[in-house]
């Protein structure tokens, strides 16, 4: 007689897969391992399972029940971690918000998401006090002070710090359905409210385990695993921190908080304690790399996932050549993130082949099926060249945008997520995210990659950073323009620009159309409230056809031949 499930003993534990258990063996095997918090505190896992439990009865007390939202305000920190556990495993809803919003959307964010308490750190009590007055849903505030001691608000419950002191370390949590919501946050868009995106407790388990594979990457561009010290470098109200601080707990690992982003001092708590592995956006990658420069910092063997915006062979370079690792890394808010990451295949001729290698978007991790697609949802060739969608599945894909039908039904038409990005894949697997469908460049019939021009122009002598985006043009329909934060005692020309461009357009490898006519000489470059290069405010910004500082020199319309 075969097996059945039916036959299974009524003792046998029935596991629901719940954040919760993400502790059990990081408690046995690392209950001593430190988790620091800038200069100002570090304690045990011992003490984080103490204080989480200090923070469940704290919420309880303060009337959270199953299912009520409860937001964070904070920098990256130990109590942010707190939350991402004691929240959740209490059966409440986290909501981490993004407290780089205006204030109209973060007070959309909290109102949308019906939360109940706020946990907020004192840089954004003036924040949430401007708008507290449209949040009547709130029942309590719970401040951190942050080692300050001044007093809390009159309007606020009490101080984070003394509150959970006095409040029992041992709530009693238990398990429930894997499938309640564990988290919930908003996505920006370009126009519109922010988005709200939700996870479960059994989707969260899901991505945690599969990106700790580690990222299916193996030994030639490994991610985060045993004996590592983590850093996150991506704020913790963003994605859930791509998931990280999830891993480095299953796994035990030494964990520090840098709080506020502020170089020097990501800097010293990296040389201090050593830290070997970290994720950012390509701004946190210059920022840290122009304060290593100043500070003689030593980054040799600090790994680094990057996503967010595309990582340019120049900055990868740049950071391999500080003797740091650097991989990019492919995700989508709805995607919790992880959907792929880069990776060698060991046999890559030289320097430029490996820096190749690592800044294409990645393969994809296990569990996740691609496609790239027409628009009538026909998939394309796999051959590196042919253009489409990006769609995708996977367990832990968020499942709608919350409260909007129509929103979600074109997420997920035709039963695949779409990521509204232009991608190809190529015989092996390998993913190039080419553009957002919404930056692409169309110009005299011919699209044009702005994330593959922004590549070759970063490479140009002189340029720091650049993006590049569609400015109108009366003869041609759209036309690139670059927008460039010139190298320090640089002014770069247009030749010079142009000089890598021209060097693909002969070799074949992009259009001629995409040889650039203007360009702009900003200080710095717009960005949205996660790091990202703001397209949306350049192409505002420039939409115009002003004649701009680099205009003029080539004589030579955008199609002519060579």
């Amino acid at each position: 007689m075969p097996l059945r499930f039916a036959d299974a003993a009524p003792e046998a534990a029935k596991f629901q897969l719940t954040l919760r258990h993400l502790l059990d063996s990081a408690l046995t095997v690392s209950g001593t391992q430190q988790i620091v918090y800038r200069d100002q505190s570090s304690y045990t896992y011992r003490d984080l399972a103490g204080r989480i439990g200090r923070l469940a009865s704290l919420l309880k007390q303060a009337g959270v029940q199953q299912g009520d939202t409860v937001a964070v305000m904070d920098w990256d920190s130990h109590r942010y971690l707190e939350a991402y556990f004691a929240v959740p495993m209490m059966g409440a809803v986290l909501l981490t918000v993004n407290v780089r919003l205006p204030p109209p959307q973060v007070a959309y964010t909290l109102q949308h998401s019906q939360a109940r308490v706020v946990l907020v750190h004192r840089d954004f009590l003036p924040l949430l006090e401007a708008i507290r007055g449209q949040l009547p849903g709130i029942r309590a505030v719970i401040a951190i002070m942050d080692g300050q001691a001044d007093s809390p608000p009159a309007w606020a419950l009490g101080e984070y710090e003394a509150l959970s002191a006095a409040a029992s370390a041992d709530y009693p949590f238990e398990d429930f359905d894997e499938n309640a919501l564990a988290t919930t946050f908003y996505t920006t868009g370009t126009t519109g409210n922010p988005k709200g995106v939700c996870f479960s407790h059994r989707q969260l388990m899901l991505h945690t385990l599969v990106a700790m594979a580690p990222f299916g990457c193996g030994a030639l561009a490994r991610g985060l695993g045993h004996g590592d010290v983590y850093m996150p470098l991506t704020p913790m109200f963003h994605a859930h921190a791509w998931g990280m601080p999830y891993i480095a707990t299953l796994l035990g690992l030494k964990q520090i908080y840098p709080g506020r982003y502020e170089p020097a001092m990501i800097c010293r708590l990296r040389t201090q304690h050593q830290v070997t592995y970290s994720h950012c956006v390509p701004t946190i990658l210059q920022m840290v790399l122009q304060e290593a420069q100043a500070s003689g910092t030593d980054l040799r063997a600090w790994r680094m996932t990057i996503g967010g915006s595309a990582l340019t062979k120049a900055l990868c370079a740049q950071a391999r050549q500080h003797g740091m690792e650097v991989a990019s890394g492919y995700g989508m808010s709805e995607a919790a993130p992880l959907v792929a990451v880069a990776r060698r295949e060991g046999n890559e001729a030289d320097e430029a082949a490996i820096v190749d290698a690592m800044t294409v978007s990645g393969v994809s991790v296990p569990l996740v099926s691609m496609r790239i697609v027409d628009e009538a949802m026909r998939d394309v060739a796999h051959d590196g060249n042919t253009r489409g969608e990006l769609v995708l599945r996977a367990p832990w894909l968020t499942p709608c945008y919350t409260g909007d039908t129509e929103a979600s039904a074109a997420l997920w038409r035709g039963g695949w997520l779409h990521t509204q990005d232009v991608a190809t894949l190529d015989a092996q697997g390998r993913l190039r995210i080419r553009d957002r469908l919404k930056d692409v460049i169309k110009s005299g019939g011919e699209w044009i990659d702005s994330i593959q021009l922004e590549d070759l122009v970063a490479g140009a002598e002189g340029v720091a950073e650049v993006s590049v985006v569609a400015v109108p043009d009366a003869q041609w329909g759209e036309r690139p323009l670059a927008v460039v934060v010139p190298r320090a005692g640089t002014v770069p020309g247009l030749a010079a620009l142009n000089a890598p461009v021209e060097q693909a357009i002969a070799q074949g490898r992009i259009t001629r159309y995409a040889r650039l006519e203007r360009f702009e000489i900003v200080e710095q470059l717009p960005r949205t409230s996660v790091g990202k290069i703001d397209k949306k405010a350049l192409r505002a910004h420039f939409a115009s056809g002003a004649q701009a500082q680099g205009a003029g020199g080539t004589g030579v319309s955008p199609g002519a031949k060579n």
